[in-house]
């Protein structure tokens, strides 16, 4: 009887133990923002496709490739090279990269992923694309658009943000009533970068609309003086809409 007593006792106290980070979570949380600032810094080039898909459509009806050239730290310009389909996508995209260059110009390279900005609480050790990550819960400190009620994935080796999933706190239009979102950061020879990138709009009237973006092509600035880009990227064959 004592036997099964403590073992009892035992196993809460494991489940307890795996509910609590093995570090401080304010010491996870400085230790990200370390190595959000120490980012090796470089000019590259990023060419990006998006993808518009419609309340009800199972394919994108409009596709859209763009070119970003960022070269720190706080300085970004693209330039659309392409689009099928409905206009609004290109509208859209613009929309998208104009607030990217305006926000890179803004925080100068500084990530708004930070105790200035949100409320952490720890949620556990989860595995992510096979790598082990802290997973924090985030709570906006103001009602700002730049700013996501959700969770964030951190890398448990180098402290960097693989992850940014959840709603903003705040969305751009009167029109939309929600927006989801979901980023996805990598490391590209050196540097960390978003590699993908999904959001779903709930449009007041018409539905969910969402918006996607994936990396074609990546190079650093000394590949882009050398191998400058001939001609456009082609856009693929419409592709169904992405799986959450």
């Amino acid at each position: 009887m004592n036997g099964a007593l403590m073992g009892l006792l035992f196993s809460i106290a494991a489940a307890q133990q795996t509910n609590s980070p093995v570090l401080p979570l304010e010491a996870i949380i400085q230790a990200m923002q370390k190595a959000q600032a120490a980012r090796p810094q470089a000019s590259y080039q990023i060419i990006r496709e998006y993808r518009l898909f419609g309340a009800k459509d199972s394919k994108a009806n409009s596709q859209v490739v763009a070119e970003i050239n960022f070269r720190p730290p706080a300085s970004r310009d693209y330039t659309i090279q392409s689009s099928w389909g409905s206009s609004r996508g290109p509208q859209i995209v613009r929309r998208v990269l104009d607030h990217e260059v305006e926000v890179t110009s803004k925080d100068k390279g500084s990530s708004p992923i930070s105790s200035n900005n949100y409320n952490f609480n720890y949620i556990g050790e989860v595995m992510l694309d096979g790598q082990a990550c802290y997973l924090l819960g985030l709570k906006p400190k103001r009602t700002e658009q730049d700013l996501v009620s959700g969770q964030v994935w951190v890398d448990k080796n180098s402290f960097l943000i693989r992850q940014i999933q959840g709603e903003l706190e705040k969305t751009p239009s009167w029109w939309l009533k929600t927006v989801h979102v979901k980023l996805v950061f990598a490391d590209l020879q050196g540097i960390w970068v978003q590699k993908s990138m999904e959001a779903t709009a709930d449009v007041r009237i018409v539905g969910a609309h969402t918006l996607t973006s994936r990396i074609l092509d990546y190079r650093r600035e000394a590949e882009v003086a050398v191998t400058p880009l001939i001609g456009d990227f082609k856009l693929s064959t419409p592709s169904g809409r992405p799986s959450r």
